[in-house]
């Protein structure tokens, strides 16, 4: 090992100094580095003689192209690489932290809900991307690492194989990459063909053995491994570990069924389904969601500012089931009995835009909806539902009228996004919005269509123009100072932009660490931009929600939130979205209620039907045991 230092630093010295080794496994050996370029620390891997000679410099380059394309939140990205000396090594990022192997070993088992946000994180990544044509093939404990503010990556992509036909495949070296106990049939028997479902296989292993503490195959050699693989059934999670809920254990044993055909398709619906079984109880261990804050017994619940599931008060609830039902027939009688337009304001629905391009870039397509609908929210008569329940019509086998029907509206906004990257950096948008009126004993009819193809730097300009074209296709008029508010940029940059895109669809997850993602991506876009007043506002919602969560139940996260909502307030006073942050502040950090709600009424003010300030409202109001007004906003 000590020729091996010597080599490198000899062939590295102009880029890199070597610093103590950090761990060593059957391909390559870690070493902390220090980027000389960049002044950072950066965890340097050199593969082993044997795997570099069978791969090649320049088919290792080829495996590490791909590598360095995955860029996501739970993806260990590649920085660099070359050869030095005759050795084959690439950089990655240091991460401050642990891989799960260590965590295994020192704990054996894990909790419940941490090993499948666990699971879940790194289904995320590899799902990303076997998307873009990568399949990893030495998915281990060893490959997971776990940050210290709670984030899971997937390590060691740097000698994935692309998917796909071809003479450029790894398996032509006649190298057998990864690791006995975690291997798939498929690959542990050779087959050529891998794909997604193999690393779906390793991670339910991972899996596997963070709740029963050790894999589902165990045995002294690899050869006695694989034997029992092909050989014996699929074991059950729950016979070491009963505690586990059975939808769990038959998510692990569909993961890990020797034929691949059985298993799930993506690794993204292996994550979804763990998701929708977490909280699932058994007769021996009932579950508590593992993010959801624990109220004092004597403490009522409510609805949470991100969507968090709390319980009203019985009487209050039978009183807002009340009201609700009561519009519920209203709506109907308007609908039956007055048939065309009505007046008074018109109700809109702005569906989730279909995303045509990369199904990568699907939080853009989100996003842009979520802005879309912003700014019609803000111009006084239209009522705009909110995104939680247009979401719900994501990929709806529902007819247009039933999806009318349910949200009582006569409107309804859809459309397709799809944005066009090239490689000269001049990447195009293109949105094609229709704006549908759904009449009562009638066929939906177009009111308005008209296909955009604009710059991405023009992105905002589009989404003002289609607000103000639905304004006018629904006979609205935009009184002074809408058409600016309409056309107002958020930011120059459409880098901040993009990165501001991104963190919303973390916080939109209302998890701990989602949330926490979040908050990087939101400091990511300020350092591009620190004039973008709208991340300011949203980075100080993301910190009130960690506040909010007790995952920094502090005076220095509570001022981390007001900082934010001051900085937002500064840039942009009339801003709805800076009022609302600085009214969670009071509300939820200093419990400081009217101050709250002089806050609220500002952010109204501006967005005079936005769901969320009514909804904050509501709860505020309810706080201070006012009920009938508290009733009425929610």
């Amino acid at each position: 090992m000590a020729d091996l230092r010597v080599l490198l630093e000899s062939g590295l010295a102009d880029h890199y100094t070597l610093g103590r080794e950090l761990g060593r496994g059957g391909m390559a050996t870690v070493f902390l580095a220090h980027d000389l370029k960049h002044d950072r620390p950066v965890a340097l891997k050199v593969l082993h003689p044997e795997l570099a000679a069978s791969l090649g410099p320049e088919r290792f380059q080829r495996e590490i192209r791909f590598a360095a394309r995955l860029q996501h939140p739970h993806i260990l990205s590649v920085y660099d690489s070359g050869v030095a000396a005759g050795q084959l090594w690439f950089t990655m990022p240091y991460v401050e932290g642990e891989a799960l192997r260590s965590r295994l070993r020192r704990e054996g088992q894990l909790p419940l809900e941490e090993a499948l946000r666990i699971a879940r994180e790194a289904a995320q990544g590899l799902h990303y991307a076997h998307e873009h044509g990568v399949v990893h093939r030495d998915i281990k404990p060893e490959n997971l690492l776990l940050t210290r503010d709670g984030n899971t990556l997937v390590a060691d992509f740097g000698i994935a194989r692309a998917m796909g036909e071809g003479d450029e495949r790894l398996t032509e070296t006649g190298l057998s990459i990864g690791t006995p106990a975690y291997m798939s049939p498929e690959q542990a028997s050779g087959d050529p063909r891998l794909d997604a479902r193999t690393d779906i296989y390793s991670l339910a292993t991972v899996l596997y053995e963070m709740l029963a503490g050790e894999p589902p195959y165990t045995g002294p050699t690899a050869q006695a491994i694989m034997a029992k693989r092909f050989s014996d059934p699929v074991p059950s999670v729950r016979r070491l570990r009963p505690s586990v809920p059975p939808a769990v254990d038959q998510a692990v044993v569909r993961a890990l069924a020797p034929i691949a055909a059985d298993r799930f398709t993506t690794a993204a619906q292996f994550a979804q389904t763990l998701g929708s079984s977490e909280t699932t109880p058994t007769a021996t261990s009932p579950m508590v969601p593992a993010l959801a804050p624990q109220p004092s017994a004597s403490s009522p619940i409510f609805w949470g500012a991100r969507g968090g599931r709390r319980r009203l008060p019985v009487a209050l609830m039978t009183l807002a089931t009340g009201l609700l039902l009561g519009l519920g027939l209203v709506l109907a009688w308007r609908r039956a009995h007055l048939g065309g337009e009505v007046a008074g304001p018109r109700h809109l629905a702005v569906l989730p835009f279909e995303n045509q391009g990369d199904s990568a870039d699907a939080y853009f397509a989100d996003g842009v909806t979520d802005e879309l609908r912003g700014k019609l929210a803000s111009v006084p008569g239209i009522e705009v539902i909110a995104s939680r329940s247009s979401n719900d019509y994501r990929r709806t086998t529902k007819s247009l009228p039933e999806i009318a029907r349910d949200l009582g509206v006569d409107y309804l906004l859809i459309g397709k996004i799809r944005w066009e990257k090239t490689a000269g950096g001049t990447s195009r948008v293109r949105v094609s919005p229709e704006l549908i009126r759904v009449a009562p004993g009638a066929a939906p009819t177009t009111r308005w269509e008209q296909p955009f193809d604009a710059a991405l730097t023009d992105v905002f300009q589009v989404q003002a123009d289609i607000a103000s074209r639905v304004a006018q296709a629904l006979n609205v008029a935009l009184g002074a100072g809408v058409p600016e508010a309409l056309a107002a940029r958020p930011t120059t940059s459409t880098e901040a932009y993009d990165d501001y895109l991104r963190a919303n669809e973390y916080f939109d997850r209302v998890t701990i660490p989602d949330t926490r993602l979040a908050i990087q991506l939101y400091h990511q876009a300020l350092a591009l931009d620190s004039t973008f007043a709208l991340a300011w506002a949203r980075l100080a919602d993301a910190e009130a929600s960690l506040y909010q969560l007790r995952a920094d139940h502090s005076a220095e996260q509570l001022g981390r939130v007001e900082q934010a909502a001051r900085r937002a307030l500064a840039l942009a006073p009339d801003l709805a979205e800076a009022h609302v942050a600085m009214g969670y502040y009071y509300y939820q950090g200093r419990r400081d209620f009217a101050h709250a709600l002089e806050e609220f009424a500002l952010a109204g003010r501006s967005k005079p039907n936005d769901a969320e300030v009514a909804n904050v409202v509501g709860r505020v109001l309810r706080r201070q045991g006012k009920w009938e007004q508290a009733v009425a906003n929610l």
